[in-house]
């Protein structure tokens, strides 16, 4: 809207200019319109050479200038131009100037312009970044854009996810603060936060990332991360049987095709030592109604997990990856399945085996390209491509 103001208040400027001459009566002598125009002309040269104007519309406003001299040059020979003719010219060169040269300026954009088009600022082009730029050029636009727009809250709420996905975790842990300051708390802000500080601290959740985990359930007791993480806060205080009972009520309330169903399965597992893909609500095949095949296990399974040094722990987990990588190799039709185990192999940090897993992935569903291009996502997402 603002645009539009500035451009009705250029064509108006153009217009007057145009039409301002065109209001004052002709003189009936033509020697004093002759001095007027080469007073103009004069000032036209000043103005140039004082720089005011530059040399393509000082041509222009010489040729205009000098057409007029010559017009008062003519009338001053010939006879006078009747007044009533004069006039008629003059309405005809205004209504020209008014009506015909804005409405043809205006055919004009509509034609080759693109008014349906919204405006995009610079840090919302990171999203739709074209294939010649990196996302490194990108960021550094938007990163020179806030540097003068600090203020622009929706600026940082863009730039903080991409920080975090490009390993700048406190940077985006900065740039997250910075838009709940401007753009005020909400539990999908205090969730993404808390994810940024989780990465900063090396996978351990802090307690001010505790604390804007809880604030995210407060305002949204259905926020899947925040609950996953509140879960990993509890194993990390060596509290299992905790961190498996939010993580069992996260399951309960998982939609049915849940993206992140299978990463909380296998958290679960980590601390009840059961088989992830017994865990989780399952479908009667009879009833198809939705029943709990594996409540969990007994209270003594909970507290030999919780018993075990990180040693035994470790190896735990790595013997349930390595049933997941085996039953995949027998049939690798299952893409969550692979994708749970990509994803595994990365928190453990074994990148390499994380590589050739995603690598065995796509073989096995070379016929797949929706469920490949979801490998190649997950690659991206970890930090694994290259």
């Amino acid at each position: 809207m603002v645009l539009w103001l500035i451009f009705a208040a250029m064509m108006a400027a153009a217009v007057f200019a145009v039409v301002w001459p065109l209001g004052h009566k002709p003189s009936l002598g033509g020697g004093s319109d002759r001095l007027v125009y080469q007073d103009q002309l004069a000032e036209i040269d000043r103005d140039r050479a004082d720089g005011l104007i530059g040399e393509a519309e000082a041509e222009s406003a010489r040729i205009e200038i000098s057409r007029r001299l010559l017009a008062a040059a003519d009338a001053e020979a010939a006879a006078a131009t009747p007044a009533s003719s004069a006039l008629w010219r003059r309405r005809v060169a205004a209504l020209t100037a008014i009506v015909v040269v804005p409405a043809v300026a205006l055919g004009f954009y509509l034609r080759l312009g693109s008014p349906d088009v919204p405006d995009q600022s610079a840090f919302a082009r990171i999203n739709n970044a074209p294939g010649h730029q990196s996302i490194d050029s990108l960021v550094s636009q938007v990163e020179a854009h806030l540097a003068s727009n600090p203020n622009d809250g929706a600026g940082w709420e863009v730039l903080a996810p991409v920080y975090l996905r490009m390993g700048r975790a406190d940077d985006a842990v900065a740039a997250w603060r910075k838009a709940i300051a401007l753009n005020g708390e909400s539990p999908a802000r205090q969730s993404a936060l808390g994810e940024a500080l989780v990465a900063a601290a090396n996978g351990v959740v802090t307690d001010e990332a505790k604390q804007a985990f809880q604030k995210s359930i407060a305002g949204d007791p259905h926020d899947a991360k925040a609950g996953y993480y509140l879960g990993l806060a509890d194993e990390q205080d060596g509290n299992s049987a905790a961190a498996a009972a939010k993580w069992r009520a996260l399951l309960a309330q998982a939609p049915p095709d849940a993206p992140w169903a299978g990463f909380v399965r296998e958290a679960l597992a980590r601390v009840t030592a059961a088989p992830a893909a017994d865990i989780g609500p399952k479908t009667g095949p009879e009833t198809g109604a939705a029943t709990d095949a594996a409540t969990g296990p007994a209270a003594s399974d909970v507290a030999a997990a919780a018993s075990m040094n990180e040693t035994q722990r470790t190896a735990m987990i790595r013997g349930m990856v390595q049933h997941l990588a085996d039953r995949l190799h027998a049939d690798g039709s299952d893409i969550e399945g692979w994708l749970r185990l990509v994803r595994s192999y990365a928190v453990l940090g074994d990148r390499d085996k994380a590589k050739d897993a995603a690598a065995d992935a796509k073989r096995a569903l070379s016929d797949h390209p929706d469920e490949i291009k979801r490998i190649d996502d997950l690659v991206k997402d970890l930090g694994l491509a290259g």
